[in-house]
C-alpha cells in the first residue's frame, strides 16, 4: 500500500525499521514518517546488515524476534563491529523485564513492547532523537575544543625556534616569574601568555584577565587597569573593580606594553613593587595577588632611550623574556598551521572539510606573511569559504598572496598545482632525476643561488646538496651568494 507522503529533508534523523511482519513496518513507517524522518525497511537481520552501510542510519526500531538471526543477536553484531554504531530502541511482543535487561546490556537504548500506543512510539523515537542532537552538539564542541587547543595550547610548529618557546614556557609556567612576551604583531603573545598562565601554573584555577594598552585612551586605561569609586571622573556612576582585582590570584596580560603612558608606567611600577593598588577617587589601598604576563612588538630599550619607556620598570617586566619568531622564519611551520586553521574554520562556518592542493600549499611557503599566524589564520578562513570543491585551490587565495605567481595548465586544462610537472618516460631513474634536477633548481631560485641556505631548506648538508647538484648537470650553473666561500671553491 502506497502512502502519500511530505517529502522529507535531506538532513531528517535516518530510521530503519527492522521487522519481520510487514504490517507492523508500516503502522511504524506510518506514524514517523509524517514527523518528518528519512525511513528505511527490512524484514531480516541479514536485509538490515545489508543497508546499513547505505543508508548509515542515525536509529534502528529492531524486532526482537526475527527470522534466522534474532534482533538481541544482531544488536550484539552491530555494537561490536562499529564504535560509532547506531542508536538501537528494541521493540518485541514479549516485554519482560528481563528481556530489557539484557536488551540494555546488549547496548540498546530504549525498549518497546507490543502492542504500543503511537504516541508511545513517537515519544521513544522524539527522546532518541534528542540523545543524538545531544551527541553530535557535544562532538561538535569537543572537536571545537580540540581544534582551538592544538591553535593555542600547542603553539603549532616543529621548528627549532618554536620547539624554544615551549621548552621556555615548560620551565617558566611552574614560576611565578614575571614575562615579556616579545614578537611582532600577529605571531601569537597572547597565545603564550594564555600557556604560560593554563601549563601547571599554579595560578590556572584563577582569572586569566587581558589588557591592550595599545586599545584604550591613555585617560582611560588607568581606570581600566585600577577601578575607580563613583564620581571619580565625569562618567563615573559607580564603583568599578579594575583589571588587577579581577585578575587577583591569576593572571594579568598587558599587550602592548610599550604603549601605556609615562603616568601609568609609574602607577604599574609602584603596584608590582608593593603588591597594592589603588582605585581612582579612593585612598584605600587594596592587597592583588597577580602575576603579570606582558607583550610587545616595540624595541623598549630604544624606547627607553628615546624616554619613552622607563627602564626600572623593563626590568621589573622582564624577568624571564619569551621570543617569538615571525612566520617567514618558520616557514617549516606553515603546513601544520594551515591544516589545522582548515580543520578549525570549517567547523566554525559549518562547511565540509578541505585540503590544501600542491599549488596552493607552494604559495603559502612562498609568501612572507608580514601579518604572521593571524594572517594566516585569515587568509585560510577565507580561502575555506572561497574553495567549491574539495581542494583549497590558489585561485581561492588572496591576490596578494598569488600576485607574480605564474599559474601553468595540463594538457586536460586544469590548474598546474606544483609547477613541477615532468613527461612520463616509462624510466623511474630518469624520472626521478628530472624532478630532482627541476625541484633543486627551484630551490635555488629561490635561494637567489645560495646553496647553503638551499641546504637548509632541503634538509641536507651543504656539501651533499653541493654532490648533488655535480650528479644533476649542476655544479657550474649555481654558487652561493657573497659570504660562503666554501661553496664558491666546491661549485
Amino acid at each position: 500500500m502506497a502512502l502519500n507522503l511530505p517529502e522529507v529533508r535531506k538532513d531528517a534523523l535516518r530510521l530503519m525499521i527492522v521487522d519481520d511482519e510487514e504490517a507492523a513496518r508500516y503502522g511504524m513507517r506510518r506514524a514517523l514518517t509524517t514527523l518528518g524522518y528519512n525511513i528505511t525497511e527490512a524484514g531480516s537481520a541479514e536485509a538490515a546488515r545489508a543497508l546499513l552501510k547505505q543508508t548509515e542510519p542515525d536509529l534502528l526500531l529492531l524486532d526482537v524476534n526475527l527470522p534466522g538471526m534474532s534482533g538481541l543477536d544482531f544488536l550484539r553484531e552491530i555494537k561490536n563491529a562499529n564504535g560509532n554504531a547506531p542508536l538501537v530502541i528494541i521493540v518485541t511482543a514479549h516485554g519482560s523485564e528481563r528481556m530489557a535487561v539484557e536488551a540494555v546490556k546488549a547496548g540498546a537504548h530504549d525498549y518497546l513492547s507490543k502492542p504500543f500506543e503511537v504516541d508511545d512510539l513517537r515519544l521513544v523515537v522524539k527522546n532518541a532523537a534528542e540523545t543524538l542532537q545531544l551527541r553530535r552538539e557535544n562532538y561538535s564542541l569537543r572537536r571545537r575544543i580540540e581544534v582551538e587547543r592544538s591553535q593555542r595550547g600547542a603553539l603549532i610548529g616543529n621548528s627549532q625556534s618554536m620547539q624554544r618557546v615551549r621548552s621556555m614556557i615548560d620551565k617558566v609556567a611552574e614560576t611565578d616569574a614575571t614575562v615579556l612576551v616579545r614578537g611582532e604583531s600577529g605571531t601569537g603573545k597572547e597565545l603564550v601568555a594564555r600557556e604560560l598562565h593554563e601549563r601547571n601554573s599554579a595560578r590556572r584555577n584563577g582569572s586569566f584577565v587581558a589588557v591592550n594598552c595599545a586599545a584604550l585612551p591613555s585617560e582611560l586605561i588607568e581606570s581600566e587597569l585600577f577601578g575607580h569609586e563613583k564620581g571619580a571622573f565625569t562618567g563615573a556612576a559607580a564603583r568599578r573593580e579594575g583589571k588587577f582585582e579581577q585578575a587577583d590570584s591569576g593572571t594579568l596580560f598587558l599587550d602592548e606594553i610599550g604603549d601605556m603612558s609615562a603616568n601609568v608606567q609609574a602607577k604599574l611600577l609602584r603596584a608590582l613593587e608593593e603588591r597594592r593598588i589603588e582605585r581612582l577617587g579612593s585612598n584605600e589601598s587594596i592587597p592583588v595577588d597577580v602575576r603579570i604576563v606582558s607583550a610587545t612588538h616595540r624595541p623598549l630599550e630604544q624606547e627607553i632611550a628615546n624616554g619613552n619607556f622607563r627602564a626600572d620598570l623593563f626590568y621589573r617586566l622582564r624577568v624571564v623574556t619569551v621570543e617569538i619568531p615571525p612566520l617567514r622564519e618558520r616557514r617549516e611551520d606553515i603546513p601544520m598551521l594551515a591544516e589545522t586553521f582548515v580543520r578549525l574554520a570549517a567547523d566554525h562556518y559549518d562547511l565540509p572539510e578541505r585540503t590544501l592542493s600542491q599549488g596552493t600549499l607552494k604559495r603559502l611557503l612562498e609568501y612572507n606573511w608580514p601579518g604572521n599566524v593571524r594572517e594566516l589564520k585569515n587568509t585560510i578562513d577565507r580561502a575555506v569559504i572561497m574553495a567549491e570543491g574539495d581542494e583549497i585551490m590558489p585561485r581561492d587565495l588572496p591576490d596578494e598572496i598569488t600576485a607574480g605567481m605564474p599559474v601553468s595548465t595540463t594538457a586536460d586544462g586544469n590548474e598546474e598545482t606544483d609547477g613541477l610537472r615532468v613527461p612520463f618516460t616509462a624510466d623511474f631513474r630518469e624520472d626521478r632525476r628530472e624532478f630532482e634536477r627541476r625541484y633543486i633548481t627551484r630551490c635555488l631560485e629561490h635561494t637567489h643561488g645560495n646553496v647553503t641556505r638551499a641546504a637548509e631548506i632541503l634538509d641536507m648538508h651543504r656539501q651533499s646538496l653541493q654532490h648533488k647538484l655535480r650528479q644533476l648537470g649542476l655544479g657550474r650553473r649555481y654558487v652561493s651568494v657573497s659570504g660562503d666561500a666554501q661553496d664558491n671553491n666546491d661549485s
